[in-house]
């Protein structure tokens, strides 16, 4: 047995039965964020994530970007969790050959994007890593109690809300996405959030998530996908499968009462720079599993995938 024939969740999923959480633990394994006690209204958040070259960026790329993206993904991760994130520790893995001004902008980008959102860089590490370079981001913030949302929680007759649009990860943006917090926060406090994902794998996969830790399942509405005008693809179903599997979005996946999406629709539509709200499916039981309604009406089962790191 090996990696690749159990898959990435597969592996989490044997390492969630070795790494038992402590008593002290709300949420470990299994969602955006660790979720840890703070204070009596409060919890802590705790989450890192590895950018590689070769998998997430390669050298043609601007090394400022590489480092915006590195503090991004995590920001994003923070933001599902309805939360404010705070400080955070970089693992920076060098490859010695290249010039001290790539890494200085790769931190240039890296302290622009989380000054941002008020996030100080307070340490980290620097290890040699000749064969390829890697920058590794952990991030703490915070998040009321009340407004914690973790992947678990959809209901049955909910309405599957999605931000912005999906499938412009080739075109550039992994690179240059601004992470959801505000979007995600003015959510988590005006209506009621079941349960919400940042989009790192395709809507596909992701929505995967939600539907396994809710114990529910879904149908999707395939003419509701937002297709980002920078999809490649020629052909209806061909630009939805990479709309859907593309994976690196980065939008929110959220799943709230549908007598709400209107509402959050017309709230999002009132403040400036939020994207747009787009409902692209409602919860349905877990007997149904996962369901795609096409154009002409038809209801039927369709084999996509997120991306899979191995």
């Amino acid at each position: 047995m090996n990696l690749r024939k159990i898959g990435e969740f597969g592996f989490i999923e044997q390492l969630s039965q070795l790494l038992r959480p402590g008593n002290d633990v709300v949420k470990g394994i299994g969602d955006d964020a660790a979720v840890l006690p703070r204070d009596k209204s409060t919890y802590a958040l705790f989450t890192c994530d590895a950018l590689v070259e070769g998998i997430h960026f390669t050298l043609n790329m601007p090394a400022h970007l590489i480092g915006r993206k590195a503090m991004a993904v995590n920001l994003s991760d923070i933001a599902s969790m309805g939360g404010i994130p705070q400080h955070a520790v970089v693992t920076l893995g060098v490859k010695p050959t290249l010039p001290l001004r790539f890494y200085q902008k790769l931190y240039q980008g890296l302290q622009e994007v989380a000054s941002l959102f008020g996030v100080t860089v307070v340490g980290g590490d620097t290890v040699s890593s000749p064969k390829a370079l890697f920058v590794d981001v952990a991030l703490t913030g915070w998040v009321e109690k009340k407004h914690c949302t973790l992947r678990q929680g959809a209901q049955r007759g909910d309405a599957l809300v999605v931000s912005g649009s999906l499938g412009g990860s080739l075109a550039g943006k992994h690179l240059q996405f601004t992470p959801r917090i505000k979007e995600a926060r003015a959510l988590v406090k005006h209506f009621s959030v079941h349960a919400m994902i940042d989009l790192s794998d395709g809507l596909a996969g992701d929505l995967g998530h939600i539907l396994k830790q809710s114990h529910v399942g879904a149908r999707i509405f395939l003419n509701r996908i937002p297709i980002a005008r920078s999809v490649t693809a020629k052909g209806f179903l061909p630009r939805l499968r990479q709309a859907l599997c593309d994976g690196e979005d980065y939008e929110l996946l959220f799943a709230l009462p549908a007598k709400q999406a209107a509402s959050a629709q017309a709230f999002f539509a009132r403040h400036k720079g939020f994207p747009c709200l787009r409902v692209v499916g409602e919860v349905i039981r877990a007997s149904q599993g996962l369901r795609y309604v096409f154009p002409d009406g038809k209801e039927k089962k369709w084999d996509l995938h997120g991306y899979q790191h191995f």
